[in-house]
């Protein structure tokens, strides 16, 4: 976890304040970054929050004030035009009960996202998505644990996509110090919501996402802007203090604006009624979880009588990761919720076992190498990029 403050502060978040300059509409005052508040104060401020609603009715006319300064914010007010994917699929590989491919989809013209699609073997009928967005770990989406859980999915009965931050993996066309990163890889998970969702067989009443840490935090923000997400797992990254250590999290004002407070929390909440697990642990921002936000959003989802639906699971003795542990919890709560089978990656006892999983070097998980490279329409540069992302 230290590893992982230090590179997401000291390396996106001070660049960040520096680089901002080129990109102009950005107001410091408006930023929460990273432990903006005391714990102490992030509680408090969640009491303060909570004298502004008190019913559904009221609760919804916050959640529409926080999500659309989430799109103000972040620069998707009015939403981009949403242009033709052209997507590019290659290099299917036959696993153990499903299979992996390379992709590559224009989020806008110009721009490449890069991933792996994760498909189910001998399947009936349409079954439910899921994007897998990755934190700010070394190797991305290409890491063991990330395999591990898009194998395992799509074993269980799902179309599974992962795809790369900004700045890792082979989305190189900018770095991950771009100070439009909210912008950017929010519409680009809105878009790999297009993508999957336009593929054959995936039904499209049924797209999740999980992600952990920085993957965590564009699985809420996604879940809170785009109803099209009917379940959600942010990993490791819901906290009342803490607002995300990198630009990519807090590099725009998508928590505060005039008239306007509020925090991850709060966005997370706005899930509600969809069913949401939120997975937390004792050694980071969220160690107090059970007993500060969980409570909080749970009480959100009581004003739809559905409380049910939404849960924590709380792992007091682990720190900042999606293990297996966290994995675990998902799997069930995506299956509880998605249809899927957890009987294909259980063993003889009952128990869910991934040693059916094989690990796939990152060479044969790459999209574009010397015989397939990038379109050349890429645009390259952080500002090059910005400006597809701008119209500038």
């Amino acid at each position: 976890m230290l590893r992982y403050i230090k590179s997401a502060f000291s390396v996106c978040f001070m660049l960040a304040l520096s680089g901002g300059v080129a990109y102009g509409q950005i107001d410091p005052s408006q930023l929460c970054k990273g432990k903006y508040w005391t714990e102490e104060q992030g509680k408090e401020k969640l009491q303060e929050f909570a004298k502004s609603y008190h019913d559904k009715a009221s609760w919804e006319t916050r959640k529409e004030k926080i999500r659309q300064n989430i799109l103000l914010g972040a620069g998707l007010t009015p939403m981009p035009e949403k242009t033709p994917l052209n997507p590019i699929v290659r290099d299917k590989k036959v696993m153990d009960g499903y299979t992996v491919e390379n992709v590559a989809f224009e989020s806008r013209p110009g721009f490449w996202v890069t991933g792996n699609l994760y498909r189910p073997l001998k399947v009936k009928g349409k079954v439910p998505g899921i994007l897998c967005p990755h934190g700010h770990w070394e190797d991305g989406r290409f890491r063991d644990d990330m395999q591990l859980r898009c194998a395992a999915m799509a074993k269980m009965g799902a179309v599974v996509f992962a795809y790369d931050m900004v700045g890792f993996g082979e989305s190189t066309q900018s770095d991950h110090k771009n100070p439009l990163l909210v912008k950017m890889q929010t519409w680009n998970s809105i878009r790999a919501v297009d993508f999957i969702t336009s593929l054959k067989g995936v039904d499209e009443k049924r797209i999740a996402v999980t992600g952990a840490s920085g993957g965590g935090t564009q699985s809420f923000l996604l879940a809170a802007v785009d109803n099209r997400i009917a379940v959600s797992a942010p990993v490791v990254m819901v906290a009342a203090h803490f607002f995300g250590g990198c630009v990519c999290e807090s590099g725009m004002p998508i928590h505060k604006a005039p008239g306007l407070q509020t925090n991850n929390v709060e966005i997370a909440a706005c899930a509600a009624p969809r069913p949401m697990i939120i997975v937390s642990d004792g050694d980071d921002w969220t160690r107090n979880t059970p007993d500060v936000e969980y409570p909080y959003i749970k009480h959100i989802y009581s004003f739809y009588k559905a409380d049910d639906r939404v849960e924590n699971v709380h792992l007091a003795n682990e720190e900042h990761d999606y293990g297996i542990s966290k994995r675990l919890a998902v799997y069930h709560f995506f299956a509880k919720h998605l249809g899927l089978h957890l009987k294909k990656v259980e063993d003889k006892n009952g128990k869910i076992d991934e040693s059916f999983i094989q690990i796939i070097p990152k060479e044969k998980l790459s999209v574009f190498n010397n015989e397939h490279p990038r379109p050349a329409n890429a645009a390259t540069g952080n500002e090059a990029v910005a400006a597809l992302f701008t119209g500038k």
